[in-house]
């Protein structure tokens, strides 16, 4: 019963990237092309919402699903670091079509390809955790 408030905040998710039209690869498309203002408009009302969201977890010490303290970390700033990963995370979006939320709402919509993606996804991540303690941070 604990999980039942993530299966239904999963829910809600992917009705609002599908409604928004987020999950598209032609608005997806746009984006990269500078066709369109829409994803950029979606994308900077999610970045507002983490920034007020990130205010409220540390002006009210709100805790975790656990009661745990949430504690934000302030790690030194490395532009490098930001550019190289947000390339890499930018190439892949551009050439999938997908970011890592809409992969999962795109597969409830039968895009059986995006397994394919995932599989990418999952094995990028699992590369980065065996080569991590080799790689500048």
């Amino acid at each position: 019963m604990k999980g039942l408030k993530f299966i239904l905040a999963g829910i809600l998710f992917g009705v609002i990237m599908s409604k928004s039209e987020a999950i598209s690869w032609y608005r997806i498309q746009e984006m990269f092309r500078f066709q369109s203002f829409h994803m950029y408009g979606i994308i900077g009302t999610a970045v507002i919402i983490g920034a007020i969201a990130v205010f409220l977890i540390k002006k009210f010490k709100i805790k975790d699903t656990d009661g745990s303290q949430i504690v934000l970390q302030d790690k030194k700033k490395s532009w490098p670091r930001y550019i190289i990963g947000g390339s890499i995370f930018g190439l892949g979006w551009a050439l999938t079509g997908a970011c890592p939320g809409p992969m999962f709402v795109n597969i409830g919509y039968g895009y059986w390809s995006m397994l394919i993606v995932i599989f990418g996804s999952l094995l990028g991540t699992y590369l980065y955790g065996v080569i991590r303690d080799k790689l500048p941070h």
